[in-house]
């Protein structure tokens, strides 16, 4: 990692500036090398706690996803299961669709260590206050649904702080593989999570997992309060002023390396990446299976994910070009994970869409964050999180009303060929972009931080 300095964070790290080529950096280049380029961001010390206290914090997180959704499908009337799940996910992630602006105005403009002590630790009594719940059998179907849209407000300023506190920690050399390992991270815990999870329910119950999560959180508690706050990487805090929400959204709207592949992420988010409900239906009307099935899939595409993300780590130039590319072979594989015939075929075909899922998602979280100015990096990362995850309260009830009244397979289909679609358009019109672009304009595009590191 090239080191910086205090508000130079925007500065251009290029392979055409000045070359160190001094004993000390060849060597320190050979180190680096020996090294594999897959793991660079974990020698950075702050990261390091970062990513050990999210394995054990997610993992948790896993496994409330799985009891909550089986707690769903066990308190809704029969008819109504697909419809509950997808709402409970909507309610989930429906603040991050109305406020989620706000939540990156927030990152901008105050310290990222802080809010991630509060958010953290919200999350956790959440979780604890519907583990109590469940154990007591008081739990209600409301119940559930408010707890989730608490935890969607807490996720709103949580998750952009989250993506842009990567930076701070690694530095913009290795911002592009702290993302990939992020979405190692992930889908690791989403294998153990649901795993452990469904051994949990099976066992203890329910309300050992949510008891579990709410424990979890400490662990990223005791990592940040282990930080060396001098080797964080801080970008000045964007001070009060009026407008700042709508020039965040001009700002984006006038730049189309940061506009084109936030449309392909709406359109993912919106249509394909709802699998916390439609894995659940697909196990239980599909397969007829139970919670065990449901762990299954989704341990499945969590493994596939996992190599996904290693392959994406050891790639530091992330484009748009690849993640159009990634998307399309995201979404052929959902429609062959719709036309399994048997569960076995199913959860062959689940692998390799969960290596294309978390490698689309890598490629697009990268490309923004490396393309976006630092003092509008975090309300760009909160349009990424609308995009993405504040899209689920339309896409969540929608793929579960059609896994209702049609089955899965055809709300799975619709994902995937809407994803293919979808990404087919945005390479047409991002290679006529850049077929139309003057050719003296070349030089100019320099002051683009994404120029720098090869983001087309």
């Amino acid at each position: 990692m090239v080191p910086t300095t205090p508000g130079a964070e925007g500065a251009e790290l290029t392979a055409e500036g000045p070359e160190d080529r001094s004993p000390r950096a060849t060597a320190e280049h050979g180190r680096r090398g020996r090294a594999g380029t897959t793991f660079r961001s974990l020698h950075v010390r702050n990261y390091r706690l970062y990513f050990i206290a999210q394995v054990i914090s997610v993992s948790g997180t896993w496994m409330q996803t799985v009891a909550q959704a089986w707690l769903v499908l066990h308190l809704a009337p029969h008819r109504y299961q697909g419809i509950d799940l997808g709402v409970v996910t909507a309610l989930q992630f429906l603040p991050m669709l109305l406020f989620g602006t706000y939540g990156g105005l927030l990152a901008d403009r105050l310290n990222k260590r802080l809010v991630l002590y509060v958010t953290q630790s919200s999350a956790g009594m959440l979780a604890l206050a519907l583990g109590l719940l469940t154990a007591t059998g008081a739990v209600r179907l409301w119940e559930v649904f408010l707890l989730a849209t608490l935890l969607g407000f807490v996720n709103l300023v949580d998750n952009p702080t989250r993506q842009t506190f990567v930076l701070e920690m690694v530095g913009r050399d290795d911002v592009a593989n702290a993302v990939s390992l992020n979405s190692v991270l992930m889908n690791s815990a989403r294998v153990i999570g649901p795993a452990i999870g469904g051994a949990v329910i099976a066992v203890f119950g329910l309300a050992v997992c949510f008891e579990v999560n709410a424990a979890s959180y400490v662990a990223v508690i005791v990592g940040l309060s282990l930080m060396r706050s001098h080797e964080l990487q801080a970008s000045a805090p964007v001070p009060r002023a009026a407008g700042q929400l709508r020039e965040g959204l001009r700002y984006v709207w006038r730049t189309p390396g940061l506009r084109v592949p936030l449309l392909l992420v709406a359109v993912v988010g919106t249509l394909a990446y709802n699998f916390q409900v439609v894995l659940a239906l697909l196990a239980k009307l599909t397969f007829h299976g139970g919670a065990g099935v449901y762990s299954m899939l989704t341990s499945l595409m969590g493994g596939g994910a996992v190599i996904g993300g290693l392959i994406v780590a050891g790639r530091s130039r992330p484009d748009i070009h690849r993640l159009t590319l990634v998307g399309m072979g995201f979404g052929l594989f959902i429609v062959a994970v719709a036309l399994s015939p048997t569960l076995v075929v199913a959860g062959v075909a689940i692998v390799p869409m969960g290596m294309f899922s978390i490698a689309f998602i890598a490629t697009a979280n990268a490309t923004l964050q490396l393309r976006a100015d630092p003092l509008m990096r975090g309300r760009v990362m909160a349009l990424y999180a609308i995009a993405f995850l504040g899209t689920t309260p339309i896409g969540s009830p929608l793929v579960g009303w059609i896994s209702q009244v049609a089955n899965p397979r055809v709300a799975l289909m619709v994902g995937g060929l809407s994803t293919v679609a979808a990404a087919a358009i945005t390479r047409l019109v991002h290679r006529r972009g850049h077929s139309r672009r003057p050719a003296a304009t070349a030089p100019a595009e320099r002051s683009d931080p994404g120029a720098a590191v090869g983001v087309a």
